[in-house]
C-alpha cells in the first residue's frame, strides 16, 4: 500500500469555528480541529473560536469539518493508458473533490496480478499521487477467471483486496476456490456481479426505454443470479465477500437475506445508481453509459433506502475514465464509463438536498465504513488519527463543466448539470493537497 508520511515539519494546522461532522463518533456539532505533526492533535467545541499561539489559522466560518472520502472503486489506466488517466492526474482529481483515499483496480495493462506490479503501483503513487493510494489486486491471472492468482504473495505485498476487475468469475469451482483461499489470508474478495453470457452485447438495462431507443438491453436478473450464487458459496467457504457494486432491490434483498443469516457479506453502490437512471439516457448520451447499467428510478430509490437503512455498506465513485475517440461513437459500440472522483460528493450531497438522506450517513458511507472495510486507521475525526479531513461548503451552488476536471479524461454523466456543495480544502497527512479559491481552471 501506498500512503503519504504525516507532514512532521510543516506548520500547525487549527480550524476554528467549523461544523465538526464525524459519522464513526456520530459527532455533529459547532468546534475547532487542532491538526500537529500530520495528525489530529485536539478537537472539540473549546476549539471553536480559539485557537493556540503559533499555528496557521483557518476560519471555516461555520463550514463542515469532516474526515476525508475513502472511494473503495477506482479505475486509472496506469500503467498501460495513460492517455486515459494516470495516478497523478486521478490522485488530484481525488483532492478536488475531496476523496483523500483512493483504492485502484487491477483493471490496467498489463493486469495488477503479481507482486512487482503492486509494488510499482505504490512507487507510481509514492512518487507522483498527492492522495493515498492502495491497490486492489486481481484474483485471477489476467482477469480471465480461469487460474487462481498467489492471494497470499499478493496480500503480502500490500494488495489491500482482491478483485477480478470490470468481469465477473463465471467459473464457480474458481470462484470457490478463491473464496477459500482468500478466508485463509483474510483476504477480502471483491466481485463484479454480472452474468457474463446474459449481459453480453448488452447496451443499457432492458425494458421500456431500451425498446423505446432500439438498444440491447440486459435484465437485472443478470446481475441476481451471480450474487446469489457468490452468497451460497460464501455460507460454504465462509470466506470475506464484498460485492463491488448493487444496482437494484432484487440484489439488496439478497444481500439483507445474507446478513441475517450472519455471513461476512457486504456491499457497494455507485453515486451513479443512486442519482441517476435509465431516462437520462436520453437522447443517446454516452457519457451515462456505465457498468452495470443505469436501472430504472424504482432500483434507484431501493438503492437510497438501502444506503439508509445501512444495508449497503459503501458509496463509490466507480471512476472509469474514457477517452473521446471510444466516447463519440453510436450507444451501442460507446465504451462503458464515467468519471467521477470529482463529482461523487457534489452529487451524493444531492440526496442529502433532497431529503432522501442526513449528511452523517451519506458521509458514514463513504468514511468510517470503507475505512472498516479495508482495515485503514483512516476515515474518522478523532484524537491521534492521522489528518485526512475536508471543508466542505455543503450550500455552493456551481455548475459542472467538464472542461474544468482535473481527471485527464472528461466523460462525466454529471456535465452542465448543477450542484450545490464543494469542497474547500482538503488535507491529506496534515499537508493542504487542495484549496478552492473560487476560481474555475480550465
Amino acid at each position: 500500500m501506498s500512503t503519504r508520511e504525516p507532514a512532521t515539519s510543516k506548520k500547525p494546522l487549527a480550524f476554528i469555528n467549523a461544523r465538526l461532522m464525524d459519522p464513526d463518533s456520530k459527532r455533529d456539532e459547532p468546534g475547532g480541529l487542532l491538526v500537529k505533526a500530520g495528525l489530529i492533535a485536539d478537537l472539540g467545541p473549546h476549539l471553536r473560536r480559539n485557537a493556540p499561539e503559533g499555528v496557521e489559522v483557518v476560519d471555516c466560518k461555520g463550514h463542515v469539518l469532516c474526515p476525508g472520502l475513502i472511494d473503495a472503486q477506482v479505475f486509472i489506466g496506469e500503467p498501460g493508458a495513460e492517455h486515459r488517466e494516470t495516478l497523478k492526474t486521478a490522485s488530484h482529481a481525488a483532492a478536488a473533490g475531496g476523496v483523500t483515499t483512493m483504492v485502484v483496480m487491477p483493471d490496467t495493462n498489463p493486469v495488477i496480478d503479481q507482486v512487482a506490479l503492486v509494488d510499482f503501483i505504490q512507487r507510481r503513487a509514492r512518487d507522483n499521487a498527492i492522495v493515498h493510494v492502495h491497490a486492489m489486486a486481481a484474483m485471477t491471472r489476467g482477469l480471465l477467471g480461469e487460474e487462481m492468482t498467489e492471494i497470499g504473495l499478493l496480500k503480502r505485498a500490500g494488495a489491500i483486496a482482491f478483485s477480478n476487475g470490470k468481469s465477473s468469475i463465471a467459473n464457480t469451482r474458481v470462484m470457490k476456490n478463491v473464496l477459500l483461499y482468500g478466508k485463509d489470508f483474510g483476504a477480502l474478495i471483491v466481485h463484479h456481479t454480472e452474468d457474463p453470457y446474459l449481459s453480453a452485447n448488452a447496451a443499457m438495462n432492458s425494458g421500456e426505454v431500451a425498446a423505446r431507443l432500439g438498444l440491447p438491453g440486459v435484465s437485472k436478473t443478470a446481475e441476481t443470479i451471480v450474487l446469489e450464487r457468490d452468497v451460497r458459496l460464501v455460507e460454504m467457504t465462509r470466506g470475506r465477500y464484498h460485492a463491488a457494486t448493487i444496482t437494484c432491490g432484487d440484489s439488496l434483498d439478497v444481500i439483507r437475506a445474507a446478513k441475517k443469516r450472519k455471513l461476512d457479506v457486504t456491499c457497494g453502490v455507485s453515486i451513479n445508481h443512486l442519482t441517476l437512471n435509465e431516462n437520462d439516457i436520453g437522447p443517446y448520451r454516452t457519457f451515462f453509459k456505465v457498468r452495470p447499467p443505469l436501472r430504472r428510478e424504482e432500483d434507484r430509490v431501493a438503492m437510497v433506502r438501502g444506503v439508509a437503512s445501512g444495508d449497503i455498506d459503501i458509496i463509490v465513485s466507480s471512476h472509469d475514465p474514457q477517452d473521446a475517440d471510444v466516447k463519440r461513437r453510436p450507444f451501442a459500440e460507446a465504451a462503458d464509463g464515467a468519471v467521477g472522483l470529482e463529482t461523487l460528493l457534489p452529487a451524493a450531497l444531492r440526496l442529502y438536498h433532497s431529503g432522501e438522506l442526513p449528511l452523517i450517513m451519506l458521509l458514514r458511507a463513504m468514511t468510517v465504513n470503507p475505512a472498516k472495510l479495508l482495515g485503514l486507521h483512516s476515515g474518522r475525526l478523532m484524537k491521534g488519527a492521522i489528518a485526512d479531513i475536508i471543508l466542505v461548503d455543503v450550500g455552493e451552488p456551481w455548475v459542472v463543466n467538464k472542461d474544468s476536471l482535473k481527471s485527464r479524461s472528461k466523460n462525466s454523466p454529471f456535465d452542465e448539470a448543477k450542484m450545490q456543495g464543494r469542497v474547500l480544502r482538503t488535507v491529506v497527512a496534515g499537508e493542504t493537497v487542495y484549496k478552492y479559491d473560487g476560481i474555475e481552471r480550465t
